[in-house]
């Protein structure tokens, strides 16, 4: 097999200044949908806090969506094959109060 790639493949140069690759810390998202677009709000939510923002939003096209969650899950696949099983803990029901639900 060669490593060479395929000539009439594009590259992407991709750009991240020292700010973006700082990230955003989140312990939760919240996924809504319409026909046409899938809606990731990322939260940052700390124990005690009475109100929550919005961190960052997301929004894919359904077939980016389901790319990515085909990426994540290979990597989740790889993470654990070289880590050990990721714990699911099973956290309480949270009520959410914002925004619309998953329509259009």
């Amino acid at each position: 097999m060669s490593d060479n790639k395929n000539p009439n493949q594009k590259q992407i140069n991709i750009e991240l200044d020292e700010k973006m690759a700082e990230g955003i810390y989140s312990n939760l998202a919240i996924i809504n949908h319409s026909v046409s677009e899938f809606v990731v709000d990322f939260i940052s939510m700390m124990p005690g806090a009475p109100k929550v923002k919005v961190k960052s939003r997301i929004i894919l096209t359904p077939q980016h969506a389901k790319k990515f969650l085909k990426a994540l899950n290979d990597n989740v696949q790889r993470f654990e094959k070289a880590n050990g099983t990721i714990k699911d803990y099973e956290q309480p029901s949270i009520p959410m109060n914002f925004g619309p639900t998953g329509e259009a």
